[in-house]
């Protein structure tokens, strides 16, 4: 699959970042260039140099970027902020190749010059050292991944070199291409000692380092030859020349499998990406990134929680209850001790256990091997392009070819159970019915009688069967389709001498439920059908209804279900194995409840976990069950919230007793006010110390004594607004006047005195002038004039007074009457 095509100057060198969606390109324009291969933006820019730029790498650790050019120097750059790090001379010519110790502070360069040499960054990138040894140009370089203390050069004097640090004579040279060797790169699996090279012969080459010997040649290319290296993941070679072509070869049986050709004319360059599936290919024209093969790691688990899986061709296995703990915590990386069980005569590309768990089958490179799970003994093998187990691990089925499957049981062909194939078999399934796959539709096979049970119309990309083998999953590109299995209708119609025909019983399936998310991998836990998907989430279907478990920050793949830990097991593509729980009892609490069988339900309930209570609570809250929701939660805040909402504010006041936050606190009140119950809302607001929800409620009901206190308490606290509001409610116009003044709001003290404290307006006047004198704005502080000096001024002033002794009389009249009316209403 490509990734990301981008045309350009021509590419030199390409690498792939290690933990980011990034590639390198140095161009022979003298720039270096990051795309992100999944945005397919470029992210950065960095001019290097007026001469080509021919080798540049990543230093993750560092945050850099190496690169050498044709101008002798070599140049360091933080990507991150695009700052040149250094820049020295590191050869008297051009240089050709770089290549970056994996642990160590070292680098190696080769160069025209004919020399490669050792640089320590750590001791201000000191020449360590110079090798010595090529009669031309040093054209690559790359350390052994087995042994980093070592590392081959090619050079165009036709020779490959294996060299050790700290020695300046190469340890052998191997010879054999007639011409300029332009690549070399080690074999990174453990079972074979093997380099490749390529040359301008137009030949590519692999060696047994160990032995010295050529033990292949491939032959293909009709031009130079740039590169050829083993894929790190997947047993494949890849080959580019002058030709345009990158072709790609089985590393096992040195087939040509593929070949390559994006139009980019001349290809230059590759880099792979460890632990992953990504390569980088280098043109004249551009830069291309492809993806190879399958992200899904070689794994399978069987029912006791053993798990196989493969690393290249060596088998390795690991069993998940001698890790597990009560402790564990969801998303956890469980650390399992790894056990080497044997190995594999083709590359495993899956794995599968017999549901028994006795036997697991590898397929791979078109053929498949049974194994015994325990000893890791070939039982039996053959050719086959899909394999499936039936329910019986006795019975399974191969697809040996679209026209061709063949069902085995107890390892012996059963010759002539399938129909002949009227259609191209894309693909099989198994299960409780053995499932066949063709160009849009889906057909369902009796493992007994090889009789069709019913063809469903649909793009199916995988089959997931219940363990009950009554629920099925089919996964389309877009969404699933979940359908209920009638084997009792579908044995009732033979057992009456029906003919199933091509599309068979049609009661045999009854259509249950389909949701539109796409299905990564699944499995079953009793009737809920677990999976993941492309968002990187793990979800459940119970009935119709589907539920969140987590999120992922990377991809997972579901190994299997485990009723004793009521857990899910699931795998990165470097099989570090994570857990999630998931209660069965809480499975088949909400299954239940979605038949509508509360009673069955409350049988569960006491089963159900109580760290799972909460789940099953907001499980029901979201059925409308919220009564139900209330007995079951055991957590506090959704307690209250429930209580809350069913109007049961005798629970919600114990809670917020109990909890005694100011948010809950003000909430109960707001409920308590809407439902007419006074004395709990002044309670609620006094505990939230909600003093705005307490003024309007005082000034509501009338009571100035609750005011004052507001009042009191909001000039404590600062809260000036609401302290005036108060003020100005009791009347208390002196007090609101000084507050007014207090907080330099002396302006409007002086407009609410000449209203309503006209005995303050001279004092205020005053106070106002000294306030502008001391803002420099004496000319405005003049202009006031005070009413006592100009009286003539202000004629209506005296008939404004107010009677206060009266009036605060009066309000004491009202204080009375409007308390005993709130005590009415509480």
């Amino acid at each position: 699959m490509r990734k990301l095509l981008s045309r350009s100057e021509r590419v030199k060198c390409v690498d792939l970042h290690p933990t980011e969606p990034w590639l390198l390109t140095s161009l022979y324009s003298g720039i270096v260039q990051i795309y992100n291969y999944e945005t397919q933006a470029i992210v950065k820019t960095i001019e290097v140099s007026e001469t080509p730029v021919r080798a540049a790498k990543f230093v993750a650790r560092k945050n850099w970027i190496i690169a050498g050019a044709d101008d002798s120097q070599i140049r360091v750059f933080n990507y991150n902020t695009l700052e040149k790090v250094t820049q020295f001379e590191a050869h008297p010519d051009y240089i050709r190749c770089l290549a970056v110790h994996p642990t160590q502070p070292l680098l190696l360069s080769g160069s025209d010059d004919m020399t490669i040499r050792l640089w320590d960054w750590e001791k201000g990138w000191k020449c360590a050292q110079v090798f010595e040894g090529h009669a031309h140009f040093v054209m690559h370089l790359t350390f052994n991944p087995k042994d980093s203390n070592t590392f081959a050069s090619a050079g165009l004097d036709g020779m490959i070199k294996v060299w050790s640090l700290g020695s300046s004579v190469p340890n052998f040279t191997l010879e054999g291409h007639e011409k300029g060797v332009n690549f070399v790169d080690y074999y990174q699996g453990g079972d074979k000692p093997y380099l490749i090279s390529c040359a301008d012969d137009n030949l590519v080459k692999i060696w047994d380092y160990q032995n010295k010997n050529c033990v292949q040649t491939l032959e293909g290319h009709n031009q130079n030859v740039n590169f050829a290296a083993f894929h790190p993941n997947l047993p494949i070679i890849l080959s580019g020349s002058e030709d345009g072509t990158v072709r790609i070869w089985n590393s096992d049986t040195y087939r040509l499998e593929n070949t390559l050709n994006y139009g980019l004319e001349r290809s230059w360059c590759l880099a792979t990406q460890k632990g992953g599936n990504n390569v980088a290919l280098g043109y004249d024209e551009g830069a291309v990134v492809i993806k190879l093969g399958r992200e899904e790691p070689a794994v399978s688990m069987d029912v006791s929680g053993k798990i196989i899986w493969a690393k290249h061709s060596e088998i390795q296995t690991a069993n998940i209850k001698t890790s597990m703990d009560d402790n564990v915590k969801d998303g956890e990386r469980l650390a399992l001790p790894v056990k080497e069980l044997g190995s594999c005569e083709v590359y495993p590309q899956t794995l599968q256990h017999s549901p028994n768990g006795r036997f697991v089958v590898v397929c791979g490179d078109g053929e498949y091997i049974i194994y015994t799970a325990l000893a890791w003994r070939n039982k039996s093998f053959g050719n086959g392009l899909d394999f499936v187990w039936a329910d019986d691990s006795n019975v399974y089925a191969v697809r040996e070819s679209t026209s061709r499957v063949k069902v085995f049981k107890n390892f012996k062909e059963r010759a002539g159970l399938l129909p002949k194939l009227n259609f191209s078999a894309e693909g099989i399934y198994g299960g409780s019915l053995l499932g066949v796959r063709g160009n849009g539709f889906l057909n369902f096979y009796d493992w007994e009688s090889g009789q069709v049970v019913r063809r469903i119309d649909v793009d199916s990309k995988n089959v997931y069967w219940s363990d009950a083998g009554d629920l099925i999953a089919i996964a389309s590109e877009e969404s699933f389709y979940v359908l209920r299995y009638n084997a009792q209708a579908y044995a009732q119609f033979i057992e009456n001498g029906g003919e199933t025909g091509e599309e068979g019983v049609e009661d045999a399936f009854e259509f249950v439920t389909e949701v539109a998310e796409d299905v990564k991998t699944g499995t079953w836990a009793g009737d809920c059908f677990i999976y993941t998907n492309n968002s990187n989430r793990i979800n459940y279907l119970v009935g119709t209804e589907t539920y969140t478990i987590s999120h992922f920050d990377k991809p997972l793949y579901i190994l299997g279900y485990a009723p004793r830990d009521n857990r899910i097991y699931l795998a990165d593509r470097d099989v570090n194995v994570y857990s999630y729980s998931l209660s069965l009892t809480v499975v088949q609490y909400q299954t239940a409840i979605l038949r509508g069988d509360l009673e069955a339900a409350a049988g569960l309930l006491d089963s159900i976990p109580h760290d799972q209570r909460g789940r099953v609570a907001r499980f029901l809250e979201s059925q409308d069950l919220k009564e139900l929701a209330l007995e079951v939660t055991t957590d506090i805040d959704q307690r209250f919230d429930l209580a809350v909402q069913l109007g049961k504010l005798d629970i919600a006041s114990d809670i917020a007793y109990q909890v005694d936050t100011e948010p809950k606190w003000k909430l109960l009140g707001d409920v308590a006010m809407s439902s007419w119950k006074f004395k709990l809302a002044e309670e609620c607001l006094l505990k939230a110390k909600d003093l705005s929800g307490l003024l309007l409620f005082y000034t509501a009901n009338g009571n100035r004594a609750g005011i004052r206190q507001i009042a009191d308490s909001a000039i404590e606290q600062g809260k000036n607004n609401i302290a005036f509001t108060c003020l100005f409610e009791l009347g208390a116009m002196e007090e609101a006047v000084d507050l007014l003044v207090k907080t330099e709001r002396i302006p409007e003290a002086a407009m609410l005195a000449r209203t309503y404290a006209p005995d303050q307006i001279s004092k205020i006047v005053q106070l106002w002038k000294s306030s502008l004198e001391s803002k420099n704005r004496k000319k405005t502080a003049d202009s006031l004039a005070d009413p006592k000096e100009y009286p003539n001024l202000f004629p209506e002033l005296n008939t404004s007074l107010l009677d206060v002794d009266s009036k605060e009389e009066e309000e004491d009249s009202l204080d009375v009457d409007s308390k005993e009316e709130e005590d009415s209403l509480i």
